[in-house]
C-alpha cells in the first residue's frame, strides 16, 4: 500500500525546489498554492495512468465498533500517515516556492492531527444524514483550542489558511465540469443564471442597506446565491477577505442548512411541486452540496438527482462569478490606490489589475476546462474521486487553521449580528425568488 511514494518522492522534489530557491526564486503565496494545486492534479492523473489505486483513509463509521475496526484500524492509519506525509511535502514545497523557511512547516503535523479528528467526527453516519459538513467540526475544534488553550508560536507558523484554501479551490475545479450544466438543457441553465445573479444582486444590495462592509457583503452574497461554503471561500480568496469574516459566513451557511434539510421537502409538498420542480427548488436554495443531497433524499424519488444537477450547474458559475468579482475588486482597489497617491483619479492599468488578480481563479478555471474537454470524468472516475477527497482535505485543513487563528472577541461583533439578519433575509428571498423562477420556467418551457 506504500507504493505511492515511488511516484511522488518528497525528498527528490524538495531537493530540486531547494536548488531553485538557491537561485533566489521567490513566488507569491498566490502563485505557489496555485502551482501546487495543479501539480497535485497532474500527479493523481499520472498515478492512475500507471496503477489502479491510491491509498486513502476511510472516515465512515456508524458505531464505536466500526470506529475502532475501520477508522482506527492499522491499515487505515497507515493510509492516513501516507496522506499526512504527502500533504506535508506539498506544504513544504509551496512554502519553499514562497521563500519561507522549513521550520514554518513543522507545526503542520499538529494541524493535520486536529483536522483528522474533525474529519472522523464528520464521518459518522448521523452527521452525514444531517448533511453537516466536515469544515464545521474543523472550525469548531480550532476555535475551541485557540480560545481555551491558546496556540504555540511554532504551530501558528504553519497556519496558512489562505494557501490551503487556494490549493483546495484549484482542486475544486476538477469537479465543476461544464457537461453538468447542460444535463437539464436550457431550463437548467436559465434557472441557474437567473437565480445566481438575481439573488446575488439582492443580497449585496440588502447588505449595503444594512450598512455591512463590502468584504462581508460580497462573501455573504456569494454564499447565499451560488454554492455556500465554496463560494464564500472563493470570494474571500478573490478579494483577499478577512478570515474572521469568512469563518462567520461559513458558520451561518452550515447552521442554516441543517433546518432547511427538513423544511424544504415539507414546503415543496405543501405548495404541490412535482419531484422535478421540488428538486430544482432544493438545488437552487440549499447552500451546500451535502445538504442538497440530504434534502433531496428526504423528499425522495427523482428530486435528489435533479437537485444535485441544479446545484452542480450553480457550481459551474462559481468560476465565472469569482472571475468577475476578482476584476471588480482589483480595479476598485487599484483605483483607490491611485486616488490616494495623486490629485486626480487615474485609471488603473492592466498591469496593476493583473498584480492583484488572484491566480487561483486561473487554476480553478484551468482544472475545470481540463476535466470538461480533455479528460473524460466517467473514464477517470477513480482519479476524480481521489481529487474530490483531496479537495475536502485541503478545505478541512484551511478551516482548522482559520479556527486556530480566530479569537471569539473578534468573531462576535455588531457587524456580524447585522450580517446574520442580512443572511436570513437573503435566504428567504432566495427561497421565494427561486420558487417564482421555477413556476415561470415550468409555464414557459415545462419542467
Amino acid at each position: 500500500m506504500y507504493d505511492f511514494f515511488s511516484y511522488a518522492c518528497p525528498e527528490i522534489i524538495i531537493g530540486k525546489i531547494t536548488m531553485i530557491m538557491n537561485k533566489k526564486l521567490k513566488l507569491s503565496e498566490d502563485w505557489s498554492s496555485t502551482i501546487m494545486g495543479g501539480f497535485i492534479i497532474l500527479l493523481v492523473i499520472l498515478v492512475y495512468s500507471i496503477k489502479q489505486g491510491m491509498p486513502w483513509p476511510s472516515f465512515s463509521w456508524t458505531n464505536t465498533d466500526e470506529l475502532a475496526d475501520r477508522v482506527f484500524a492499522l491499515d487505515n492509519l497507515g493510509h492516513t500517515l501516507i496522506v499526512c506525509a504527502f500533504s506535508f511535502a506539498m506544504v513544504v514545497i509551496s512554502n519553499l516556492l514562497s521563500g519561507k523557511k522549513l521550520r514554518n512547516s513543522l507545526g503542520y503535523f499538529v494541524l493535520f492531527a486536529l483536522t483528522f479528528i474533525g474529519m472522523t467526527i464528520a464521518g459518522n453516519k448521523l452527521m452525514k444524514d444531517w448533511g453537516i459538513e466536515t469544515v464545521i467540526f474543523n472550525l469548531l475544534i480550532g476555535l475551541f483550542i485557540s480560545n481555551v488553550f491558546g496556540v504555540p508560536d511554532w504551530v501558528k507558523r504553519a497556519l496558512s489558511s489562505e494557501m490551503y484554501v487556494k490549493i483546495g479551490l484549484v482542486l475544486l475545479g476538477t469537479t465543476v465540469v461544464f457537461d453538468k450544466l447542460i444535463q437539464l438543457g436550457t431550463i437548467g441553465i436559465l434557472q441557474s443564471v437567473i437565480v445566481v445573479f438575481g439573488v446575488w444582486y439582492f443580497s449585496f444590495w440588502f447588505c449595503k442597506k444594512m450598512k455591512i462592509d463590502e468584504e462581508m457583503s460580497m462573501m455573504l452574497s456569494s454564499a447565499v446565491s451560488i454554492c455556500g461554503v465554496s463560494a464564500a471561500v472563493a470570494t474571500a480568496g478573490a478579494i483577499k477577505g478577512d478570515k474572521t469574516k469568512l469563518s462567520y459566513v461559513v458558520s451561518l451557511v452550515l447552521i442554516v442548512a441543517v433546518p432547511m434539510i427538513f423544511l424544504m421537502p415539507s414546503l415543496a409538498k405543501l405548495v404541490g411541486l412535482n419531484a422535478v420542480m421540488a428538486g430544482a427548488w432544493i438545488g437552487g436554495t440549499v447552500d451546500t452540496t451535502g445538504a442538497v443531497v440530504a434534502t433531496g433524499a428526504v423528499y425522495g424519488g427523482e428530486a435528489t438527482d435533479v437537485s444535485v444537477i441544479i446545484k452542480s450547474s450553480q457550481n459551474v458559475l462559481l468560476g465565472i462569478a469569482a472571475f468577475i468579482i476578482s476584476i471588480y475588486w482589483s480595479y476598485k482597489q487599484n483605483k483607490g490606490r491611485s486616488l490616494a497617491k495623486t490629485k486626480y483619479a487615474d485609471k488603473p492599468s492592466l498591469k496593476l489589475v493583473w498584480e492583484r488578480f488572484p491566480k487561483f481563479v486561473l487554476g480553478f478555471l484551468g482544472a475545470s476546462l481540463l476535466f470538461s474537454f480533455l479528460i473524460n470524468p466517467v473514464d477517470n472516475k477513480p482519479a476524480m474521486d481521489t481529487l474530490k477527497k483531496m479537495q475536502g482535505l485541503w478545505f478541512a485543513l484551511a478551516f482548522t487553521s482559520i479556527g486556530l487563528e480566530t479569537n471569539f472577541k473578534s468573531f462576535i461583533n455588531v457587524n456580524n449580528r447585522r450580517a446574520t439578519v442580512a443572511f436570513l433575509i437573503a435566504q428567504i428571498f432566495n427561497i421565494l425568488f427561486t420558487l417564482l423562477v421555477i413556476y415561470l420556467l415550468a409555464a414557459l418551457i415545462g419542467y
